[in-house]
């Protein structure tokens, strides 16, 4: 569908939500970590204006933001110094008073949620429903271990030294921010690396909302290389926690397991939608635009479909009238000033490189004999007259990538679907099984027994029946099979074991070097 139609109007952005908008509110809300022209970091209880400040765009428009004030080696290992000290006397905090200052800090998040929502509209590209989201999630989520976490505490220690977080830039909110106020409440000093990519004002407005009530909270920038040594292998670090690809991750987990660290390393896998013996069509339409939210930008994205050979055309009649009724484009881009923001299901990749590697990729695997199930248009975008869109991709479906292309056997981490095609069980498991692990996965069949046969055989975490998986909230369990996981499994009263200290001897779920245990 087209943004617009000869009669009528050009979009407008909608006033009130310019990144101008939101920086001055910044500097209201929070003016010792933001000034004039950059964030600060944040280590030893205070705001510091060091680290090179770097130019961002925003991938929404090409807007100028701010980017992340890069710290030295130098400058991170005297952070972690400072935090290890935090550690040590946030260790001795009674419970009901780290309690307190956690559910305090969720009021002040309350508070300010369409604005941390709109940051990151400006710097990640989330559409508006979707920033709110996750702004949301990472808020009710951590009420919930407030609420709930004495028992999980029951003899249990803060670890020895402060947890360090590097995570990507896709949620930074409902995996970061609430990751680091959990460990927080589980009574460690916490650390984290602002994504180089994107996020560092949202959390920077956070963090700083966290330090006003007294949280041993760290934030800091700067490069995966420079950073490395401080933030993963130095001795006062008590648990490393990563979110990310798997080549950082793989760096990650050997200097982890050489050095004995207690660590959680969430990394990427080709999350695959099986579909075999298969008759609930509808269902399958209902769901397949609720699969391309934030454009598949998502660690349980599913971006691989296999399907069985003689349910093809039953399949594309379901799926392709999905996937042309996706709607996308400039998240604040409105038809009145007075319109709420559009219901777009997803906005820009994370940056320009990344649609145009992307859009190679796919050209590429056409050209070695891919054939192009649907190609969107960007005419089918709603955009502002005049706007960059060089960060934006429509939806594209592949039948049959080549085994040489990267869209075989990785996570495109964008709005393309491959689709792959089987005649037998073993074919369809190997087909589903294709990247050594996933996060999650989905066999649509209409028969209960062969799910509970097929399911099993499938290396994902979890596993749904003609429904898509997600991470979770509250008490739900979160890990992975395979590649796609290294260290404690997380998610309920697992994440609070990942960062505290148990009984001696004790085994934590998770997948090792030496040792895999589910929960």
């Amino acid at each position: 569908m087209a943004a617009t139609t000869p009669s009528s109007p050009p979009l407008v952005l909608k006033p009130g939500t310019s990144w101008p908008d939101a920086w001055r509110r910044c500097l209201a809300a929070a003016p010792e970590a933001f000034r004039d022209d950059r964030v600060l970091n944040l280590w030893a209880s205070s705001w510091q204006s060091d680290g090179r400040a770097l130019p961002a765009a925003s991938p929404v428009d090409g807007t100028p933001i701010a980017g992340p004030p890069r710290l030295d080696a130098a400058a991170a290992h005297r952070a972690v110094r400072a935090s290890l000290d935090a550690h040590r006397d946030w260790g001795r905090v009674p419970l009901r008073e780290r309690g307190a200052r956690v559910a305090a800090t969720l009021d002040a998040l309350t508070e300010h949620r369409d604005l941390l929502a709109l940051l990151l509209v400006w710097e990640i590209g989330k559409p508006w429903r979707l920033a709110r989201a996750d702004v949301d999630r990472a808020i009710d989520g951590v009420r919930w271990y407030v609420d709930g976490v004495a028992p999980m505490l029951a003899d249990r220690t803060p670890l020895p030294g402060p947890v360090s977080n590097i995570a990507s830039w896709n949620y930074p909110m409902s995996v970061l921010v609430h990751a680091m106020l959990v460990q927080a409440l589980a009574g460690n000093a916490v650390i984290a690396k602002a994504p180089t990519d994107g996020g560092v004002a949202c959390l920077t407005l956070a963090c700083a909302l966290a330090a006003r009530e007294g949280l041993p909270f760290t934030l800091v920038s700067g490069g995966g290389g420079e950073l490395s040594e401080a933030l993963v292998r130095a001795p006062e670090i008590g648990c490393v926690s990563f979110v990310g690809g798997r080549d950082t991750g793989a760096r990650i987990a050997t200097a982890v397991a050489d050095l004995g660290k207690r660590h959680v390393l969430e990394q990427e896998g080709l999350n695959t939608w099986g579909i075999w013996n298969f008759t609930d069509w509808p269902a399958l339409t209902s769901v397949i635009p609720k699969l391309f939210d934030y454009g598949k930008q998502r660690c349980t994205a599913y971006p691989r479909f296999v399907v069985q050979r003689t349910l093809f055309a039953d399949f594309l009649a379901a799926y392709l009238p999905a996937v042309r009724s996706l709607r996308f484009g400039h998240p604040l881009a409105v038809e009145r000033p007075d319109d709420p923001p559009p219901e777009l299901d997803f906005g820009p990749l994370i940056n320009a490189a990344k649609a145009k590697e992307l859009s190679d990729q796919v050209a590429e695997a056409i050209g070695r004999g891919a054939a192009p199930l649907h190609r969107g248009s960007p005419a089918d975008g709603r955009f502002l007259p005049g706007q960059d869109t060089s960060a934006y991709l429509p939806p594209v479906t592949l039948l049959n990538p080549p085994r040489s292309s990267p869209l075989h056997h990785a996570e495109p981490f964008g709005p393309v679907d491959t689709v792959v095609l089987v005649d037998t069980e073993a074919e369809l498991l190997a087909a589903m099984n294709a990247s050594n692990g996933a996060l999650v996965a989905t066999l649509s069949t209409d028969d209960p027994a062969t799910y509970a046969r097929l399911a099993p055989e499938i290396r994902a975490f979890k596993t749904g029946h003609g429904k898509p998986r997600s991470r979770g909230d509250r008490d739900e369990l979160f890990g992975g099979f395979g590649h796609s996981w290294r260290g404690a499994f997380v998610g309920g009263e697992l994440l609070v074991r990942a960062v505290t200290t148990g009984p001696p001897g004790e085994r934590a779920p998770g997948n090792f070097p030496d040792y895999h245990l589910m929960p």
